[in-house]
């Protein structure tokens, strides 16, 4: 006998917003704006429509035709990339610029990976399916007849690989295959009735998505490690009010890079989980930071190695 799974079992931790935290976390994310601002603007456009008609009847006001291309795309946007890149950190709080750009208010509603069951037939379908019911009710509550969205939803899912991945997979079990067709379904459900939500997936794996998801996505964003500049882009505050100089904190810059012996460099989380509190402890409670010190922890770190891909 089957029964409906309780929210908890469905969704992690939900947000609303505007939110404090969420803004202040936002903002962290620095050497990512591009990313920031194409996002919060693509989900503006897909969450509250009339934003993007009122900007084309104020500046083009005959160009009803790519309006309409705009509109008509699937609320889906994939993030992807390398692991800590900074696309599960993006996703979870980028709610908060997109409710302050639409003056709206904006509920995050991220997908448990406890939704892929315990592999009992149909649980996985199930539960994918109730996790739409869940989103495509509260959105139909923020939707008007006028396109003035009362509010939005994002639906989030996190390591989406492990949850939609090709169905085209020899090994692929056919309770995976209905639930990506469940996922399938219910991206398109959101879509056909024009409601006010929008899925927002995260892979290291984008090639492991089903190619029908890829192709449903209004837009797919990669994530690469961090180059010189958006290393010192993240290190050059933190390091200056430590006492470095410019020059010392471009030395550390240099060596989380690319290096003759590794041909990749640090990631975001890398320099802000690791790099910076190992400078800290290394130091506490007795002494000074210096200079030396920072750069020799730099040159001792392993960075986190790429994800490597399989293939068959």
């Amino acid at each position: 006998m089957s029964t409906t799974p309780q929210l908890s079992q469905l969704f992690e931790r939900g947000m609303s917003y505007p939110d404090f935290e969420a803004q202040e976390r936002l903002s962290r994310l620095v050497g990512l704006d591009g990313h920031i601002s194409r996002l919060s603007k693509m989900l503006g456009m897909l969450i509250n429509s009339s934003g993007l008609e009122s900007w084309a009847n104020k500046h083009h006001p005959d160009a009803t035709q790519i309006v309409n291309m705009i509109l008509r795309r699937p609320p889906l946007i994939v993030l992807a990339g390398d692991v800590g890149s900074g696309k599960s950190e993006l996703a979870e709080t980028i709610g908060d610029a997109v409710a302050r750009q639409e003056d709206i208010d904006i509920s995050l509603l991220p997908l448990s990976l406890s939704s892929r069951g315990q592999g009992r037939v149909g649980e996985m379908t199930q539960l994918v399916s109730n996790a739409f019911d869940h989103a495509v009710s509260e959105a139909q509550k923020l939707k008007t007849e006028s396109g003035v969205s009362r509010g939005g939803i994002i639906l989030l899912i996190d390591e989406a690989d492990a949850l939609a991945q090709s169905r085209e997979a020899a090994q692929m079990h056919h309770e995976d295959r209905a639930g990506v067709n469940a996922f399938i379904r219910g991206i398109d459900r959101i879509a056909n009735a024009k409601l006010p939500a929008v899925v927002i997936m995260c892979t290291n794996r984008i090639n492991a998505l089903d190619p029908a998801i890829k192709r449903r996505a209004a837009d797919i964003l990669e994530f690469s490690r961090p180059n010189d500049d958006q290393r010192l882009a993240v290190l050059s505050e933190p390091l200056t009010q430590l006492g470095l100089s410019s020059t010392q904190i471009l030395d550390i810059v240099k060596v989380t890079g690319p290096t003759l012996g590794r041909e990749y460099g640090f990631t975001f989380s890398d320099l802000t989980q690791r790099l910076m509190p190992a400078i800290v402890l290394d130091a506490y409670p007795d002494r000074a930071i210096t200079a030396e010190g920072a750069l020799e922890i730099a040159r001792d770190i392993v960075p986190t190695p790429p994800f490597q891909e399989q293939t068959a």
